[in-house]
């Protein structure tokens, strides 16, 4: 018996050894279990906070959720500064949407940016011309951002900052990015409302910007496909739309347009409707987007 044990004893040495002495030349996947695991643990050190910032355009307070990755409060790298997400909700929802939805820590653990969500509060993102309380353009851009930079380790060049949202969101990523290419290296949209002007009277833009029928001009000015012309080659833009998304044909018009006019763009359809299934799964592909212009240096 004790032979029988010594000798068991010597074998698994010697296939500890085996692998030990052939690691170096030999790569296996890891199995999906550890990379579960892993990000477990990861999101377990990401902080989630909430903010109020306050606005001076505005003058009230706006609140925001913001997300750290776990390597903001890791020890040994203390003075290490990250890129931002820019995430926005989508009409009648609010900074705590994303949160309750998607899985932020995580993903910005996995990709080492910090992640802030505002509260939109129904303003399509737009300095509304009517409404001096709905001036979401300067505070998203200006306000808020200023914010950001001067409390949080951030890498303050529009090569690390990037928006994009869903719905609403998805027009206020480009509309936000487009016009100010200065401050957002990319920019994305997520089943986008991306042409308001072909839908008058509905989710309170009447409320932004007036009344359809005596302010045309107004709101085809407001609409992010009037933007199209006025780009230029440089930024990284992604955009994602779902086969049968009541916003399919105006994205796709968006699309033809951005080809018409030579800007470089990434734009993927994918099986979806209006729904949280669709962007959640969405946001995936954007963050590894994002990721890659992140970390493809600094023009």
């Amino acid at each position: 018996m004790k032979k029988t044990l010594r000798y068991l004893m010597a074998m698994a040495a010697v296939v500890v050894f085996s692998l030990s002495s052939t690691a170096k030349d030999v790569t296996t996947a890891v199995p999906t279990i550890y990379d579960k695991a892993i990000a477990a643990a990861e999101k377990q050190n990401a902080i989630v906070d909430t903010i109020e910032v306050f606005s001076n355009k505005m003058g009230r307070s706006i609140k925001n959720t913001v997300v750290l990755p776990a390597q903001y409060s890791e020890k040994k790298n203390p003075t290490r500064f990250f890129p931002v997400v820019y995430l926005l909700h989508g009409a009648q929802g609010s900074y705590r949407d994303w949160p309750k939805k998607a899985d932020l820590r995580s993903l910005a653990s996995q990709y080492g940016v910090i992640i802030v969500c505002p509260d939109g509060q129904d303003s399509w993102y737009f300095d509304s011309p009517i409404d001096p309380k709905f001036q979401f353009e300067t505070y998203v851009v200006h306000e808020l951002r200023n914010y950001i930079e001067t409390h949080y380790r951030t890498l303050n060049h529009p090569k690390y900052r990037a928006i994009t949202g869903l719905s609403m969101g998805g027009h206020g990523g480009l509309w936000l990015g487009w016009r100010h290419p200065d401050i957002y290296g990319s920019c994305g949209s997520m089943e986008g409302g991306v042409d308001i002007y072909n839908y008058p009277n509905r989710w309170k833009v009447n409320e932004r910007l007036g009344d359809f029928e005596s302010n045309k001009e107004v709101w085809r000015e407001h609409s992010v496909m009037s933007l199209v012309p006025t780009l230029v080659p440089g930024q990284n833009i992604v955009i994602d739309a779902g086969k049968n998304d009541i916003f399919i044909e105006a994205n796709n018009a968006l699309h033809k347009a951005l080809d018409e006019h030579d800007i470089p763009h990434d734009y993927t359809v994918r099986p979806g409707r209006h729904s949280w299934s669709f962007w959640v799964n969405a946001l995936d592909y954007q963050m590894l987007f994002f990721y890659k212009a992140f970390n493809s240096g600094v023009n």
